[in-house]
């Protein structure tokens, strides 16, 4: 096999990966290792594609062997410590971010990584010495100081309460997520932040020149700056990207000598270069969107506030969408994100606010509102489909073993069948109750009990579907819950 075919093969997997179709990526990937198995960037590929997945285990052990052969590629690292953060192993996740900073010191993503992690899960100090920075001299404030404070905020519409006494407050360098259905107050909330729209009551505070919190709607003066991308960004069709950022960065008196200079660095970061001078009537929704969020972000701003930045938008330009918001992480913004895509959320944001009839219901970060889930679940990935004329007798056998472990209060659509097969993934998903001790106990017997009948290869929990269960639940019973104190009001 020519050095040409496999290269083909990778470019291949590549441009899969980039248009979000990751099981047609893999197969190529696995030409070149079935081929090569010694082909570095095949299995590191692979690995970051089953990340993408969700099949963090199996992610794990490719990026193991893209590091036997080269131990010294960064990227590997980094895709290995994102692959075990997805699993739980968070002191493993720590240490593949210091070494990746130990290679490259200037990956700051990994260095955020580090600090989120050991924040989140209370990992101790010296796991990650390698990793302690010395603030930045022009930094206003400390990290822990809050930028952004939303106090008993409400919003009527005539008699429709759309945002009913909201309070939260979110702190420098984070990124909060806005999550909510359709019409639970997300737009309504942002608009008001945004002083697109009046509260009827509560008040908004936000971080001003001085460090001191101060009330936007008695005065803008002073303020830290803003940056807004509200609901899907609209042009001016005949105009160019160029005249367009020129434009909104004169509005928000951003230096007329560095305009220049900052269009330019933005739309390389955004691959929109050769889109400079284009009319904007030309652009598909993807790099309007991109548009929409260098606008956001043109004058420099402290704080970002996204509303709905991946709506409309196909995979791959949701990836990118993705990769965008962590490049100004990167930049040390605060970023506050409304959406009702749980996956994007959860892949990009510190904090969670789960919000409903106008109401915040929750907020925390994902592991911390993990801790109250009532069930959990678990994708497992076999090395071979279970034969058809078998799967009954496994399948009887797996819940009557497992029983003690399983939860058996789900929905209609679920609870008399809490482990599904799935033949064309070589997937078993089984619902057990959340606990630690059941999850080790459940691999413990699929792997020694149920070794004659098939061979487990991943044992994971997708971050996505636990996020998806949060929400659920916390709807769920927040909606239970208001309908059972109307009743009481009404008796």
């Amino acid at each position: 096999m020519s050095s040409k075919s496999i290269d083909k093969w990778l470019i291949k997997g590549a441009h899969f990966f980039d248009w979000g179709e990751y099981e047609k990526a893999i197969k190529f990937f696995d030409k070149v290792i079935k081929k090569n198995p010694t082909n570095q960037k095949a299995w590191a590929d692979k690995g970051a594609t089953l990340i993408n997945i969700g099949d963090c285990e199996e992610a794990v052990n490719c990026l193991d062997k893209s590091l036997e052969i080269n131990p010294k590629n960064p990227l590997a690292w980094y895709n290995k410590g994102m692959a075990l953060n997805e699993c739980g192993r968070y002191e493993e996740a720590v240490e593949c971010f210091n070494k990746v900073l130990s290679l490259d010191p200037n990956v700051e993503e990994a260095r955020r990584f580090v600090s989120k992690i050991m924040n989140a899960y209370g990992i101790k100090d010296e796991v990650a010495v390698t990793t302690q920075v010395t603030p930045k001299s022009e930094m206003k404030w400390k990290n822990d100081e809050i930028t952004l404070k939303i106090e008993e905020l409400s919003k009527n519409y005539g008699n429709h309460l759309a945002v009913d006494r909201i309070s939260f407050q979110v702190h420098r360098g984070e990124t909060i997520g806005l999550v909510g259905p359709n019409g639970a107050g997300k737009t309504t909330t942002i608009k008001m932040i945004a002083k697109l729209l009046k509260p009827t009551t509560g008040r908004i505070l936000l971080k001003n020149e001085a460090g001191e919190l101060q009330d936007i709607n008695k005065s803008s003066r002073h303020l830290i700056k803003l940056g807004f991308l509200i609901d899907i960004p609209a042009f001016y069709a005949k105009m160019t990207a160029y005249q367009v950022l020129k434009y909104c960065a004169l509005l928000e008196n951003y230096p007329k000598n560095k305009i220049d200079d900052r269009i330019d660095e933005l739309l390389e970061l955004f691959k929109l270069s050769d889109w400079k001078h284009e009319k904007i009537k030309t652009f598909s929704k993807g790099m309007t969107q991109k548009l929409g969020i260098i606008q956001a972000i043109i004058h420099d701003p402290d704080v970002v506030i996204m509303d709905e930045p991946q709506t409309g938008l196909d995979p791959k330009a949701r990836i990118e969408i993705r990769k965008f918001i962590r490049e100004i992480q990167k930049m040390g913004k605060t970023i506050f994100v409304a959406s009702h895509m749980l996956y994007e959320i959860s892949e990009v944001c510190d904090k969670i606010a789960l919000i409903n009839h106008g109401k915040i219901i929750a907020f925390d970060t994902i592991a911390n509102l993990e801790k109250d889930l009532k069930v959990r679940d678990i994708n497992c990935v076999l090395l071979e489909p279970i034969p058809p004329d078998k799967l009954d007798d496994i399948m009887k056998r797996l819940i009557m073993r497992l029983k003690p472990f399983l939860f058996d209060n789900l929905d209609e659509s679920t609870k008399f069948n809490p482990i599904k097969y799935f033949p064309e993934k070589k997937g078993i998903k089984l619902f057990y109750d959340g606990k630690e001790t059941s999850k080790g106990e459940i691999l413990r017997v699929l792997v020694n009990e149920f070794e004659a009948d098939f061979t487990v290869i991943s044992y994971a929990q997708p971050k996505s579907s636990q996020l998806e269960r949060i929400y659920s639940e916390m709807i769920i019973d927040y909606g239970a819950t208001k309908i059972s104190k109307s009743r009481e009001a009404k008796q």
